[in-house]
This record gives structure tokens, sequence and C-alpha cells, in this order.
């Protein structure tokens, strides 16, 4: 799963319109947010039907993570936000790898549940190929895993060049807060 993650990342990295400077950190974010109202409540079955704006509902089923479930009640506004990021830098010789993997949960304080998950997953891989008439770049892991990408604009590959061994951080990040 780690290097289908990689593979993600170096993907949405290399196909995003963003200029790459060699030898520096590039960024590529994404943000998206949904609100919805809670039209019923299970509690025995710890279910909440959500209903958005345009009238579509899904039912959500609240585990017991979510500890303020007793304090949800129907009215109530409920805001998603994801967020995705994928940053790339070139690795020097010799510098230690991130952790591969790391998750973080927090809850919001207050009377009604809330909080955030995020997961960031790192891994370097060594650029094998470099077709700047394509473009595209090929990649091999840790693992002797290659993988080939196209690349949405050729100037996204400036500054990179066959052997580098690049860093990929992928972030995402769920947030919910209850109103």
């Amino acid at each position: 799963m780690r290097i289908t993650m990689a593979a993600a990342a170096v993907a949405a990295l290399l196909v995003a319109p963003v200029a790459i400077a060699a030898q520096k950190p590039v960024s590529v974010a994404e943000t998206t947010t949904k609100t919805a109202t809670i039209v019923a409540i299970d509690k025995t079955s710890r279910m909440v039907t959500l209903q958005g704006k345009e009238g579509l509902t899904v039912d959500v089923l609240c585990g017991p993570e979510v500890q303020r479930f007793d304090a949800l009640k129907v009215g109530d506004t409920v805001t998603f936000s994801y967020h995705e990021s994928v940053v790339s830098a070139i690795s020097r010789p010799g510098e230690k790898p991130k952790d591969p993997l790391s998750t973080n949960v927090t809850r919001t304080p207050g009377a009604k549940p809330g909080g955030t998950v995020a997961q960031q997953l790192s891994a370097t891989v060594t650029i094998e190929e470099i077709d700047p008439k394509i473009p595209s770049v090929s990649v091999k892991a840790d693992d002797g895993r290659r993988m080939s990408f196209k690349v949405e604009d050729k100037k996204n590959l400036d500054g990179y060049k066959v052997g580098d061994k690049v860093t990929v951080t992928y972030t995402q990040a769920l947030a919910v807060s209850v109103k």
C-alpha cells in the first residue's frame, strides 16, 4: 500500500501545473469543503442521516470514537473539510529519510463532536528516465517497483535529472465540525 500511495503522490506532483525549481521543495495542495444538515438520528444503531444542499442524503455510522454522539441533534450543521497535499524535494546524498507513515487524531473541545484525522506518507524514489517529448518520468521505488507517469506540463521536469532521489510526502486530512 505504501508504494501505491507513493505512486499516487508522484503522479499528483508531476501532473499538477506547478513550476519546479531545481533543488527546492514543491507543494501541490487542494481542500474541499462540504456542509450537510442532520435530518435523522438513530441513537440505538448510532446512524446519522445527513442531507446536503442538493437534497442528497447519506447515512453515516458513528462508531465509538465519536465521543460526544449524544450531543448531536436533528438540524445540526455538519461541515467536512478534506485536505490533500503532495510535497516533493530532491534528497541530498546520505540524507536520512522521513518516517514512512504517521497518523494523527485530534478532537475539537466543546459540546458537539468534532476533530481532525490526518495521515502522512513519505517515500523516496529514484528517477530512472525523463522524456521531455511525451513528457513523462519513470521512477523506481526502494523495493524495486517501477512506475511511469505522464507529466501535464514539461516545465514540471525542470531541475530534475536521471539518478535524483526524490522524497515525496503525501498528506491527507479530514476535519469534521458540528454546529
